[in-house]
């Protein structure tokens, strides 16, 4: 692909930012992380309380990539075949089946959304992790694939009763977790509460052009990204040095207040994680119109590929946020880049 055709996508991409931060407003670092994932395609966690527009965002996002939007709420008696099918009585009073959200937009299907994702049982994580990897299901005899989807999923992580943790490797499918929390400036929020643009959201998301970019193009481009960003022997060192800190921190110094980092850390960062990291710093380096990765690139997207994949000793698992942010902090801080 030439470097015209490159930044004409490029173009395209931005453009796409650009409408998406004219819909949610104050959000520009995980609007660019969600580009960042769409063009990784990496599956994203998206962590923040209830009422911040992740909705909003994802069906903007929908908008301008094309393709079918699903979404399904977690529940305490959620099924796996709740995601596949739902049966009803039909006027004939005879039972009826129709496709659950998985299904009901087919191989179009681009942006599925679970909410609440906790709230679901072990065995419904189980099915809609076999789906993010393999992106096919058998269903009504038939094997349905999903060639372009990428799964959303965010957690309650206020309430705890009737609740399923997501385990560590479970977490560690997920390209990223990007938190979204309300604006930290006034006039942002008084225009939230205000505005009356931002109070119906069908409306909003509607000012989103169409298809600014093909969702069944994505594969294939992001495939020529990869390919198209190099990224140098030192660079690779340095990459190398971060996930070994995430392993052994107290080997680089790092420390956390009020953590006994000898205790920490059980597991750092897996080698999916850390090509994860990479494919999402190539997308960052070309977004910049970078034809090679720099240590810049691997900072903007080191914490939200890396957080949720560190394990942590069950003791420390309830400040898990806080501490894996001072963590990496700290990691990026003491390993010196070139």
């Amino acid at each position: 692909m030439s470097d015209l055709q490159l930044a004409d996508w490029r173009a395209h991409a931005l453009k796409l930012e650009t409408e998406i931060n004219k819909v949610v407003v104050g959000q520009q670092t995980p609007i660019r992380l969600i580009t960042t994932a769409i063009f990784a395609r990496g599956h994203v966690l998206l962590e923040g309380d209830v009422g911040v527009g992740k909705t909003t965002l994802l069906r903007a996002f929908t908008r301008g990539i094309g393709g079918g939007y699903q979404r399904i709420e977690g529940t305490i008696d959620l099924m796996p075949n709740d995601l596949v099918y739902h049966t009803y009585l039909g006027e004939d009073g005879k039972p009826h089946v129709s496709p659950g959200p998985l299904l009901m937009s087919g191989e179009n299907l681009s942006v599925f959304f679970f909410n609440e994702i906790n709230r679901a049982r072990p065995q419904v994580h189980s099915l809609l992790l076999r789906v993010m990897a393999e992106r096919t299901l058998t269903a009504f005899n038939k094997e349905h694939h999903f060639p372009h989807m990428l799964v959303f999923a965010d957690r309650n992580q206020v309430e705890k009763e009737e609740t399923f943790e997501i385990p560590s490797a479970a977490r560690d499918r997920f390209m990223m977790e990007i938190p979204i929390v309300v604006p930290n400036d006034d006039s942002i929020m008084e225009a939230l509460m205000f505005d009356t643009r931002f109070h119906n959201v069908d409306a909003l998301v509607d000012t989103v052009p169409h298809d600014i970019l093909k969702y069944d193009d994505l594969n294939a481009f992001s495939s020529v990204i990869q390919a198209s960003v190099s990224a140098s022997e030192t660079l690779r060192r340095y990459a190398l040095q971060l996930w070994l800190a995430t392993r052994k921190p107290t080997d680089y110094g790092v420390k956390v207040s009020g953590v006994d980092m000898n205790r920490l850390v059980l597991a750092g960062a897996s080698p999916r994680g850390m090509s994860m990291m990479l494919r999402a710093a190539r997308v960052n380096a070309w977004l910049n119109d970078r034809t090679a990765v720099t240590p810049e690139d691997i900072h903007a997207v080191f914490h939200a590929t890396v957080a949720h994949r560190v394990v942590f000793s069950p003791v420390y698992e309830i400040r898990r946020t806080e501490i894996a942010r001072d963590m990496l902090n700290g990691i990026l801080q003491n390993v010196a880049a070139p």
